[in-house]
């Protein structure tokens, strides 16, 4: 039995990827920007292939995209804009391997790091070699979204890779076919069986040889080692603690009240103060953490002045956003500033 998302071990998605259908929510009509802050996220947060989105919001944000949009085939159009490099670590491997082989085993391997509870094994029947996609909880309107996004999104990364639609691929998906699929059908390349068993992807293990165009023998091994490092970071932030965070991270406003991240984890302010209790952690030091964070990249890579970096933090003004950078740091802000600068010089 499988659980449900709520339940689950939330492990976020990407924020790039919420960045890039934002995007695409705009060449269709959809004011991406309120829907991003309607659902509590701050949009200047998404772009980025390392920040994560929690799972809950990131769910409500795609079921809002495909209501308001009117276009239950996102996860399709999606998959034709997600270029390699939005994949992070894992897309710099893929990229630089030296067959389609190797570039699916990296995807059969490291999925987790994009597509948290999606899971790929591979068999080889005959004359082909099946990547069948399984998800091991229910993650409702989301779930048939991602689906399309990781497989059709795989026919796109193979045209990439290799130049061209690797012939003879077919994309299973389990299910009647949707009422909506027949205009994108001829968009996808490949032929596309509903009705079948499992999901999966099939390329002919003939074809499994064809050469990556970017392959890099030395970028791909310090990749394969960031995925390895970041796969195990992962799964070492599966706490309560890192959840908490990572709402703080992207929520708009900043920072956010306690009660709003409870209810985004759906937990009461009461467990969320106790889980966090028993990770020896609590709500205001992981705003802290972030706060601190923030503050050192805003005095370090912008002109902001320091009202605005308060503002931005959420200070009522400039004196109380110093006092608490300088308890942090033994620094004031303008002093941390200045060090910054005269460091990048020197260097």
């Amino acid at each position: 039995m499988r659980a449900s998302v709520s339940t689950a071990q939330d492990l976020g998605m990407p924020a790039i990827y919420l960045h890039t259908l934002a995007e695409l929510l705009h060449t269709i009509g959809v004011d991406e920007r309120d829907l991003i802050l309607r659902v509590g996220l701050d949009p200047t947060r998404l772009n980025s292939t390392e920040v994560r989105v929690s799972q809950a919001q990131a769910s409500e944000f795609v079921t809002r995209a495909i209501i308001e949009s009117g276009e239950p085939g996102l996860g399709i159009m999606l998959a034709r804009e997600l270029k390699l490099p939005l994949h992070g670590a894992l897309g710099t491997a893929v990229m630089s391997s030296r067959t389609l082989e190797e570039a699916l085993e990296l995807m059969t391997r490291y999925l987790t790091l994009r597509a948290p509870h999606l899971k790929v094994q591979k068999r080889v029947s005959g004359q082909n070699a099946w990547y069948n996609v399984t998800c091991d909880i229910e993650l409702g309107p989301l779930q048939g979204f991602v689906l399309d996004a990781v497989l059709f999104g795989c026919v796109t990364m193979g045209a990439q890779l290799t130049g061209t639609l690797v012939p003879g691929t077919r994309v299973l998906r389990r299910g009647p076919e949707p009422n909506h699929f027949h205009r994108f059908r001829n968009r996808i390349g490949v032929p596309v069986e509903y009705g079948a068993t499992e999901n999966a992807l099939i390329v002919p293990v003939s074809q499994l040889s064809m050469p990556v165009q970017f392959s890099d023998d030395q970028l791909a091994a310090s990749s394969r080692a960031q995925c390895e490092e970041a796969l195990k970071q992962l799964k070492e932030d599966a706490g309560f603690a890192c959840r908490v965070r990572r709402v703080i991270e992207t929520s708009h406003p900043f920072p956010p009240k306690l009660a709003r991240v409870a209810a985004t984890l759906f937990v009461s302010e009461r467990t969320l103060k106790r889980r966090l209790q028993e990770e020896e952690a609590s709500f205001q030091q992981l705003v802290d953490q972030v706060r601190l964070e923030r503050a050192k990249e805003l005095l370090e890579n912008t002109g902001m002045n320091l009202s605005q970096i308060a503002d931005a933090l959420g200070y009522a003004d400039a004196a109380n956003f110093t006092r608490a950078f300088k308890r942090w740091t033994g620094l004031s802000p303008s002093h941390f500033r200045t060090r910054e600068i005269a460091l990048r010089r020197s260097a």
